[in-house]
């Protein structure tokens, strides 16, 4: 297991690497290179300074998050080769530099997707990510990038970037003519076209679920239930063809049975990478985000730590969208101090495990 930091680059983000680098047994980030739009090639030179910069800093990138997948591509639109090109190209750049995981994902339109980003917690005057389908129900995409923008404190938003929001209206159009099967095999035809790539650079795509784990403003999603993975890593046979495991994304929907979906998986050596979070279910179709600890939320750490430890020891971790606390101001879910708590109490269980299998 490594221990590892989502990380948005100097600049862009408000957790310096020194403070990472100081985190007990937190050996490196996920970096992410925002400033490209889904679709353009990552330039090599660009990657090259970046990772020499984390490198500099005491810390590893060997995961890179957010190589986003252009619009055309999962609508199957002819200009699709073009992009799978540049698409194979930013792979070859990133494989240059050490990289050895990519994370993406094959979510429609919107990323993640929240109606607050900043919603109270009365227990203790913390604040974190929530979700209601209810309020989603009185708002239009147009209304809800408009809120979820105005709320962001000025921080780029991952998968919410505003060259591919402009076009919202063009591209929900299009796919009313896309229902779950025909982006399915959109997505085959892209794994395909990438996934020979990937094995000659020994190199793992991971695609991250849904998130949250069901279809919004009728859109189709395919990636939110054990099923459809198992689909998913079928299209093309190949450790290559792995997964993001995101407990959070998966664990908003209480049909999910988290341990079991990581023991199914890692037994099959198709989980490349954890994102570890804790929910608290509120409703139906209604949660918000709490601190990493089991009884604030629903999720029960201990057991999908275990399973970690017994089927993908070797995968690299990091913990995700920590609360608010203690009057930090950051982009919403990426602040320091609740992840870094996050990191002390899964480093706790993992060096429990270790001592009781010893």
């Amino acid at each position: 297991m490594k221990m590892t930091f989502r990380w948005f680059g100097e600049g862009n983000d408000s957790v310096p690497l020194k403070y990472i680098r100081q985190i007990p047994n937190c050996t490196g980030i996920m970096g992410v290179l925002d400033q490209y739009a889904a679709g353009e090639v990552w330039p090599l030179e660009v990657i090259q300074e970046y990772v020499k910069h984390v490198n500099n800093a005491g810390l590893e990138v060997e995961v890179i998050e957010s190589v986003n997948i252009h619009e055309d591509i999962k609508l199957g639109l002819p200009s699709r080769d073009g992009y799978i090109e540049n698409y194979k190209q930013t792979l070859r750049n990133l494989a240059s530099c050490g990289i050895k995981v990519v994370i993406y994902n094959f979510m429609p339109v919107f990323d993640w997707l929240r109606t607050d980003l900043a919603r109270e917690i009365e227990e203790d005057g913390s604040n974190s990510l929530y979700y209601d389908n209810e309020e989603l129900k009185g708002l239009t995409p147009q209304m809800l990038v408009e809120k979820t923008t105005a709320n962001a404190k000025g921080f780029s938003l991952p998968g919410w970037e505003p060259e591919r929001l402009t076009e919202l209206e063009r591209v929900l159009k299009l796919y009313e003519d896309i229902d779950q099967e025909k982006l399915l095999e959109n997505y085959q035809y892209f794994l395909e076209k990438v996934v020979p790539t990937c094995e000659e650079l020994d190199l793992r795509l991971a695609v991250h679920p849904d998130d949250p784990a069901w279809p919004v403003f009728g859109i189709p999603r395919i990636a939110h239930t054990k099923e459809q993975l198992k689909r998913i890593v079928g299209l093309v046979d190949s450790p290559a063809n792995s997964l993001c495991l995101c407990t959070g994304s998966l664990g908003s929907s209480p049909n999910n049975d988290i341990p079991s979906i990581i023991r199914y998986f890692g037994k099959l050596d198709r989980i490349a990478c954890v994102h570890i979070r804790n929910v608290k279910y509120l409703g139906e179709k209604k949660f918000r985000e709490t601190s990493h600890l089991s009884v604030d939320g629903d999720l029960d750490m201990y057991e999908i730590m275990r399973a970690i430890y017994e089927t993908a020891p070797n995968v690299y971790i990091r913990p995700d969208h920590g609360r608010m606390i203690w009057d930090e101001e950051g982009r919403p879910g990426y602040g320091l101090y609740d992840r870094a708590l996050g990191i002390a109490y899964l480093n706790g269980i993992w060096e429990s495990l270790e001592k009781i299998n010893r």
